[in-house]
């Protein structure tokens, strides 16, 4: 996942060399990489700053530079996440109206972009999806991010309403939390099935998993062929 840039404030002072600059950016994200992967593989409480400091081969006032504390880095990554994850379903806001295997394709290429997303940033995505332990403003900051992800869904489909792709009377709101529903237990089982029990599902390739959620969204459980 790409961090959010710091603010010049937060990094480097003005006079500093654009290499210098450079170099304090990288180990910005040297930071929150460590933190994430750990966070997902130990736990966030489980996770000290003292540990990511000897990964990242840097003291703990280095740290303190770029983040005010371990929960500071934690909301970073959320935040960031939640651009990305939010810009990829706004790609699926309609412009133009289009028939019903119009919605049915571009449905399918938002999924394809949200589970290649999902793939690559899988330790972001157990944070999201299954972190526990962590702090309430942390676990705040994940209940808003599924939240606007619920919501951009739900633009999705006003629009569609708007362009008379969609009735009128559709329940939006109940439509979106299922299709939100979906989304997060697709991917649950697809990145973190445990052994034996979700096989099949964590084989199964990312255009293929988006083609079948598109199909279900618009066909249910007989499907379309």
């Amino acid at each position: 996942m790409q961090p959010r840039k710091a603010k010049q404030s937060e990094t480097v002072s003005n006079d500093q060399p654009a290499e210098h600059a450079g170099e304090e950016t990288d180990r910005r994200t040297q930071l929150l990489h460590i933190a994430l992967k750990r966070f997902a593989e130990q736990g966030y409480h489980q996770t000290k700053i003292s540990d990511i400091v000897v990964e990242a081969g840097v003291a703990q006032g280095t740290f303190y530079w770029h983040f005010k504390s371990k929960e500071a880095l934690a909301l970073e990554i959320i935040a960031t996440g939640r651009e990305q994850l939010l810009s990829a379903i706004g790609q699926g806001y309609r412009r133009d109206a289009g028939t019903l295997a119009d919605m049915v394709k571009a449905s399918e290429a938002l999924f394809v972009r949200l589970f290649d997303f999902a793939l690559e940033n899988r330790y972001l995505m157990g944070l999201l999806l299954i972190g526990s332990g962590v702090d309430e403003p942390v676990r705040q900051s994940i209940r808003e991010t599924r939240a606007a992800m619920e919501l951009a869904f739900r633009r999705n489909m006003e629009r569609a309403i708007e362009l008379n792709m969609l009735p009128a009377e559709l329940d939006v709101e109940l439509r979106a939390a299922l299709l939100m529903s979906m989304i997060e237990g697709v991917i649950t089982r697809w990145l973190f099935g445990s052994e034996g029990t979700y096989d099949h599902i964590t084989q199964i390739t990312a255009k293929r998993l988006a083609a079948e959620a598109a199909n279900f969204e618009f066909y249910g459980l007989l499907g379309q062929s």
